[in-house]
């Protein structure tokens, strides 16, 4: 089943380095801005947006889940590995797209939970639970 969601993971990853290289660039810092975080939220929407459209079927789905759920403990391990004290050092645009990332993605977060539909939220954890006694 994990397989299933790798083509998914593999594309919004490739895109969330482009616009990350592509944000830094436009910022005029030479480095990736993001672009981790924004491959994140393009596989979030891209598995809504295919759930709704009744275009992922149930394998699949849960091969992006599973990945969607593995691709935040890469996200905290590269954060990690990056040099702070550089970042501040280089001025206040990478404190200000640090700052401006998270805002983003906190309301970005707060749009996607606003739009899921309660009573499917509802059954998915119904079958969580059933799954978790079987």
């Amino acid at each position: 089943m994990i397989i299933y969601g790798t083509a998914l993971l593999a594309l919004c990853h490739l895109l969330g380095i482009f616009l990350g290289d592509l944000l830094g660039q436009l910022m005029g810092v030479k480095t990736n801005v993001g672009g981790v975080g924004i491959a994140m939220l393009l596989l979030i929407c891209a598995r809504l947006y295919m759930q709704r459209r009744a275009w992922l079927p149930q394998m699949t789905e849960r091969g992006v889940e599973y990945w969607g759920a593995m691709y935040i403990p890469v996200v905290v391990a590269m954060a990690a590995q990056q040099d702070v004290v550089a970042a501040l050092r280089g001025g206040p645009v990478a404190v200000l797209a640090a700052i401006g990332s998270v805002l983003v993605c906190g309301a970005v977060i707060s749009l996607i939970n606003r739009m899921e539909n309660p009573a499917a939220a509802e059954a998915d954890s119904i079958l969580v639970k059933e799954h978790r006694h079987a």
